[in-house]
């Protein structure tokens, strides 16, 4: 039986991922990490209300067989740079060096398409950036998902992000061969290729949108 750690279980992905924990019989506890209540009462999860930009300050009970960062924010949201690097960067890299010193030897990053620490484009750099201190840790199995454009319904409201995803609607079939990658990908999906990798064998460190839907196919 195992623990596990969920950064970012009142997002999207992190809250179906929660649920899909839940009702798997290979997990005793899950521990959540959060700056607000995720809202789920079960004698599983055990909740930890924190500042995230001070997670280092709860090392002690920071313990576990795996860890699920699903932490994120966008430009729309989080127009301000400085605040957007501290938790698109400095969140992931925290929970990895906490990973490293509490010697958990899982962790599941979930990152970006187009992530590129040598990309002009801020967002793209900061996520790439990431990815590579995440990797310079010694944390024995480390992937890092890049989904591109995430469907599903999303409490807040993001009206670009809306728009791209009803178009995405139409095009999705017509992005056939290296252009897959580039599909929406539902947030279940995501979920399910985390779980799977979690438990798994899997060579592959950074796994691109396409390789995430094949993955999530084997845990059925």
């Amino acid at each position: 039986m195992k623990t596990a750690i969920i950064i970012g279980a009142t997002g999207l992905t992190g809250s179906i991922l929660l649920q899909q924990l839940i009702l798997d019989d290979q997990y005793l506890k899950i521990k959540l990490f959060s700056r607000k209540s995720a809202n789920v009462i079960h004698p599983k999860v055990e909740e930890h209300i924190i500042d995230m930009f001070q997670l280092h300050d709860i090392a002690a009970n920071f313990t576990a067989d795996q860890v699920f960062c699903c932490i994120g924010t966008t430009a729309a949201k989080t127009p301000n740079k400085e605040i957007y690097h501290q938790i698109d960067y400095g969140i992931p890299v925290t929970t990895a060096k906490l990973c490293e010193k509490n010697n958990i030897k899982t962790l599941i990053v979930i990152s970006a398409l187009g992530a590129n620490s040598k990309s002009n484009v801020f967002y793209n750099r900061t996520k790439g950036e990431m990815e590579e201190r995440v990797l310079k840790l010694h944390i024995p199995k480390t992937h890092i998902l890049q989904p591109s454009l995430i469907g599903g319904h999303r409490i807040e409201k993001r009206p670009s992000e809306f728009f791209f995803k009803q178009l995405m609607k139409v095009f999705n079939p017509l992005l056939i061969g290296f252009l897959k990658k580039y599909r929406m990908i539902h947030p279940e999906t995501i979920v399910s290729a985390m779980i799977w990798l979690a438990n798994h064998d899997f060579d592959q460190k950074r796994i691109v949108s396409d390789e995430i839907m094949k993955i999530s196919r084997k845990n059925v």
